[in-house]
């Protein structure tokens, strides 16, 4: 019989690699804007790749807020590499001072772009696990020679010498129940639960029209399907958040230097003011029932105090978290409280910093101990809601410098964030006397200035 602390025969059995790992390409995971900004850079230097999509067709998380307008332009949404490689294919690109929307992000870029890289682009491809070639998570020696191995659904598998995890936070969203623990009673009553960002003035319309709707969370998306949601006829709406206050909703106003997020903040609040919206503050979402008007939602607060909002429908807007269940056998180094590597958590912490004060990083601060994987993009980020997409670009060109060896343009982070104070005071404004407020749904979100609660009735736009 053996003694069960014998030396360990893990180290003297490695595997040798069958396949020439450096001969394979890199693997791309999500061919979302930062996953297809990585497949520019990549092919900018040569290397070959594959991107493997969920959805059936590039950006499909994206054209499922299609309807939703961004705060930035179109100058911090299109990637150096991805502009360079669809310039010299003739395609012209889009005003750079222009609010796109999720669809016109979808239709304008990003299925151009992938139809540049053909056949390359694998969609209908869904990841379940990756992990090295005859390698568990426990086995060390050779390890960093064996390829990637992507299995996806189906039964396929695919090898590769690296992978970059761009799939994204939007398959996971956050749950509904306050201290990061589904409500009692949350699954029972999914059919009446939304979460963020539903299409409330096209697609979603008749689910919320003459309405009660309740709003639960204190971010950007819940702030927009707030103002969508304001322009339905009888439909009564409560908002309702954990904080005593909803200042850091409302944000800058007038002196947030993304117009458009300002023009969200400013609005908002007027509409609170007027009483358009109900706001509750101090609600830790503790219960849910079914109610014969619809829902129960029974807040508890940290010293037991409860209250009741019944509804008669929930939009869940709470944010998102990253699902590292595929990458289950890789040896990742994970932040314990933002998910994010460990080098990147100060960087990004949502209590020190906003999205547009989060400083340049790139492949050192993205580094796992499992050589070869990057997850780049929201889903780097982890649990943390400071990221803009000009941020995942400067990563995914960093990751794939490395990549290709060039370790000097790989550590030469630079990043131009929005807080710098380049966004145009007059852009949001501008573009809303065209289609709207500049962070709502196609075709403008308020066609006409939203006079601020107690202003003079010939007063300006919010914005004025």
């Amino acid at each position: 019989m053996s003694a069960c602390c014998g030396p360990s025969s893990l180290d003297n059995d490695s595997v040798a690699a069958p396949v020439d790992s450096g001969s394979l390409p890199v693997a791309v995971i999500g061919a979302g804007p930062v996953g297809l900004a990585a497949a520019a850079h990549l092919a900018e230097r040569g290397v070959d790749f594959v991107v493997v999509e969920s959805g059936p067709k590039v950006g499909s998380s994206v054209a499922k807020w299609g309807h939703v307008r961004v705060f930035s332009p179109w100058r911090y949404n299109i990637d150096s590499a991805a502009r360079r490689l669809l310039e010299a294919d003739g395609w012209t690109a889009p005003d750079d001072d222009w609010l796109p929307t999720g669809a016109e992000i979808v239709e304008n870029y990003l299925a151009p772009l992938g139809k540049l890289f053909g056949d390359r682009v694998q969609v209908d491809a869904t990841v379940t696990a990756i992990s090295r070639l005859g390698f568990d998570k426990v086995r060390t020696n050779g390890r960093e020679l064996a390829p990637f191995v992507l299995r996806l659904k189906g039964g396929r598998e695919i090898q590769a010498r690296a992978v970059i995890d761009a799939s994204g936070t939007y398959t996971s969203p956050n749950v509904l129940g306050a201290s990061g623990l589904r409500a009692f009673g949350e699954e029972t009553v999914t059919e009446l639960i939304d979460h963020a960002l539903p299409d409330v003035l096209g697609v979603d319309r008749e689910h919320y029209e003459g309405r009660h709707t309740l709003v639960v969370g204190a971010g950007h998306s819940a702030a927009t399907t707030l103002l969508a949601l304001a322009q339905l006829d009888a439909t009564p709406i409560t908002w309702a958040i954990r904080a005593g206050n909803a200042n850091r909703t409302y944000g800058g106003g007038e002196a947030d230097a993304l117009p458009a997020r300002g023009a969200l903040g400013t609005r908002l609040h007027a509409l609170v003011t007027s009483g358009r919206i109900q706001l509750v503050t101090g609600f830790f979402t503790h219960r849910v029932t079914a109610h014969p008007d619809g829902v129960q939602v029974t807040s508890r607060d940290p010293l037991g105090n409860e209250q009741s909002i019944v509804a008669e429908r929930i939009i869940s807007a709470t944010g998102y978290r990253p699902d590292h269940s595929i990458a289950e056998e890789l040896r990742l180094d994970l932040d314990p409280i933002l998910g994010s590597t460990r080098a990147l958590a100060p960087l990004i912490d949502p209590n020190a910093h906003s999205c547009g004060t989060v400083p340049a990083h790139g492949v050192d601060e993205l580094t796992h101990p499992e050589p070869g994987y990057y997850a780049i993009g929201v889903k780097s980020y982890g649990r943390a809601p400071t990221f803009l997409m000009a941020t995942g670009y400067e990563q995914a060109r960093s990751v794939v410098a490395a990549l290709a060896g060039d370790w000097e343009a790989a550590r030469a982070v630079e990043l131009d964030l929005p807080e710098t104070g380049v966004c145009s005071s007059n852009l949001a404004e501008a573009q809303e006397q065209r289609v709207g407020l500049a962070t709502g749904v196609s075709g403008g979100l308020l066609g006409t200035p939203l006079v601020l609660a107690g202003a003079p009735s010939d007063g300006g736009g919010c914005c004025g």
